[in-house]
């Protein structure tokens, strides 16, 4: 009966996660995967993405499998928001920004917001966190308020002042570096009147 210890090493090295494409370039073959899923010693997060059974459960499955799932895109708005603790609102649906131009992913789960971003917004405030011993791409405190402006008929005006209130006053957002994000996102003008009132 096959042990699978060279495979489970892999997943060790990989830090528990790997998609069907990493692991296969990794040295384990599908028969090999497949029969690590049958026997429980990995199971699946969502179709090609497989974590090892004996590692703690994934405190955050929807934000590692969409950034697994996802490379190219960052997590944005009203989810960048939740991670960064400056909204009471919870997102249903996971959002995430592609550049402009980009395709689509096809991915069943989890339910996906997809945002185009100017090439400029796209790469600007890209900061990577560590989830479940991942790295995932998130937009830092005040590239996140700036595009809720910049969005805010999709998030909400609302939701959108929220954010800048509780950035403001949990001491999450340099000003300087808000308002610098908000000129790329050309939100400047509407963003000031409401920084004035909170100050």
């Amino acid at each position: 009966m096959k042990s699978y210890k060279k495979e489970i090493q892999v997943f060790r090295i990989k830090r528990g996660i790997l998609r069907t494409k990493e692991a296969i370039k990794s040295g384990i073959s599908p028969r090999e995967l497949y029969g690590m899923r049958d026997k429980g010693i990995i199971q699946e997060l969502s179709r090609g993405l497989y974590k090892l059974s004996s590692d703690a459960p994934v405190s955050n499955p929807d934000f590692v499998i969409a950034g697994m799932k996802i490379p190219q895109g960052v997590i944005c708005l009203l989810s960048a928001l939740s991670y960064h603790n400056i909204t009471a609102h919870i997102p249903n649906k996971i959002d995430i920004a592609l550049k402009k131009g980009a395709t689509k992913p096809r991915l069943q789960y989890p339910p996906i917001n997809y945002y185009w971003f100017s090439e400029r917004s796209f790469k600007a405030g890209v900061e990577t966190y560590t989830i479940d011993k991942k790295e995932i791409k998130i937009y830092s405190p005040e590239k996140t308020v700036a595009d809720c402006f910049k969005f805010r008929n999709r998030v909400g005006l609302d939701a959108a002042v929220e954010a800048l209130r509780l950035c403001r006053s949990r001491k999450r957002c340099e000003i300087s570096t808000l308002m610098k994000y908000a000129e790329i996102c050309r939100v400047a003008n509407i963003i000031q009147p409401y920084l004035e009132a909170i100050s």
